[in-house]
């Protein structure tokens, strides 16, 4: 059998050049499996509407389960194939005869491509929503075990107000929750059947195609063959929800390294995810959580790289969506590698707790709170902020703290303020809004 699928049409063979471009068996060996689950399937509607035998159905379906038992994707990449289903087709033709060459019949690269991505891309999402949730637990824990330990809450990197350390860690539950909230999402749109679509118009032959999508999961069969072959929604949508997550995991990052700094020393990062310096031997550096903020633009690169590849591509399959596995891997890679550091990290991470408390002491993050004392004696609020500001000013030009000032002078209601009233765990306990992790919004049970 030929190596090219196509080749009938042709006399003379592909510059070794434009074979060098045109090849994606490097990139799409890792649908092997997949390939090989769809084509039984499709072997068995092709059974049912009377294009195979029962002879020839299992001769093929017994010959696709020994090519998955005999080759793995890394063994595949390197074979002079143009693709995945070259390999597998060619493959089977060697190992039963002509009955393989029955196999293509009703169905086209276009749709059997699109089958085999949307499996492909449902078994990672599952990967995904369960690292996140790996994460989130961590996140969790991590804050139970420092529960009640005070820091600063911060607003354009100045100390703001102080809130705890567990409402910090589950500030990043929550956007972790959404994340795993929009993947959950997007396997329903992932979840519809192409195969039957043929290469544009749909199939000449009676395929049981409701069969098939029970067969291969599916929840339902696609509705219009021209929108199947060449939609890469469900590509698009996956890096999108890539996209944020590592956008999420680079702030998380940003926020330890800063933390980290001997300037704040709010947490020490473990040796198994920092590195040295090749000249500086007291370094550590927290290089782990830097290779993240650097896959999260990279991750935003390939979305912004594979919308541009779609956007005006004309109605149908083009050979330009085959950009779309290569994306999708590294993506994925990015995901799954970050998911993995970030969980290692927050689980072995050491809090200064006492650097911690010293910080979120610091009486002036209670402004805002002697402001509101005032409102609540009837003073406009307006009114009490430009009070407190000027008690905030008079404090910072006599090297002051906020609560070692004389609060009187400013109005004579500060002469009904209670002891300790700018205490940070008192700032703390009288938010209404302060999130504890007795009912994280998240469905997650502590470890």
């Amino acid at each position: 059998m030929n190596t090219k699928l196509w080749q009938g049409r042709f006399e003379e063979d592909s510059d070794p050049v434009f074979e060098k471009m045109n090849r994606s068996l490097g990139t799409d060996a890792v649908l092997l499996e997949v390939d090989i689950r769809a084509s039984r399937a499709h072997a068995r509607a092709l059974l049912g509407c009377g294009v195979l035998s029962e002879d020839e159905f299992r001769a093929i379906d017994q010959g696709l389960q020994q090519i998955l038992t005999a080759y793995t994707p890394d063994q595949v990449k390197a074979m002079p194939y143009e693709d995945i289903h070259t390999f597998v087709e060619a493959t089977l033709n060697q190992q039963i005869g002509p009955a393989a060459l029955k196999l293509h019949t009703g169905r086209s690269r276009n749709d059997q491509v699109a089958t085999d991505f949307r499996m492909f891309v449902r078994k990672a999402i599952l990967l995904v929503l369960a690292d996140l949730e790996a994460l989130e637990l961590a996140l969790v824990e991590c804050g139970t075990r420092h529960e009640d330990v005070l820091i600063p809450a911060y607003t354009h990197l100045r100390r703001a107000q102080p809130i705890r350390w567990s409402t910090y860690c589950l500030a990043f539950v929550e956007m972790f929750s959404r994340d795993r909230e929009r993947f959950e999402q997007s396997l329903g749109r992932n979840d519809v059947l192409p195969l039957g679509s043929g290469a544009i118009a749909g199939s000449n032959f009676p395929l049981d195609r409701e069969a098939i999508a029970k067969e291969l999961g599916f929840a339902r069969v696609s509705a219009n063959s021209l929108d199947a072959t060449s939609d890469r929604d469900f590509v698009t949508e996956f890096l999108s929800n890539a996209a944020m997550f590592m956008t999420h995991a680079s702030r998380l990052a940003e926020d330890w390294i800063i933390y980290s700094t001997d300037e704040f020393g709010f947490l020490e990062l473990s040796e198994k995810v920092t590195t040295g310096s090749s000249l500086m031997p007291q370094k550590k550096n927290p290089d782990g959580f830097e290779l993240i903020r650097a896959k999260a633009a990279m991750t935003i690169g390939l979305l912004t790289g594979f919308l541009a590849v779609v956007k005006g591509l004309p109605t149908g399959y083009n050979k330009d969506l085959q950009e779309d596995k290569e994306a999708f891997l590294k993506a994925f890679e990015n995901i799954r590698l970050t998911l993995s550091v970030l969980r290692l990290t927050v689980r072995t991470v050491t809090l200064n707790t006492d650097r911690m408390e010293r910080a979120a002491a610091d009486s002036f993050m209670g402004a805002a709170d002697l402001a509101d004392f005032l409102v609540k004696k009837g003073i406009p609020f307006r009114t009490a902020h430009e009070t407190v500001g000027r008690a905030v000013r008079d404090a910072l030009e006599q090297g002051k703290k906020l609560h070692e000032v004389n609060l009187s002078a400013y109005s004579e209601f500060f002469a009904e303020l209670p002891p300790d009233y700018l205490a940070a765990e008192n700032i703390v306990n009288r938010k209404q809004h302060s999130p504890s992790l007795a009912a994280p919004s998240v469905h997650l049970q502590k470890p």
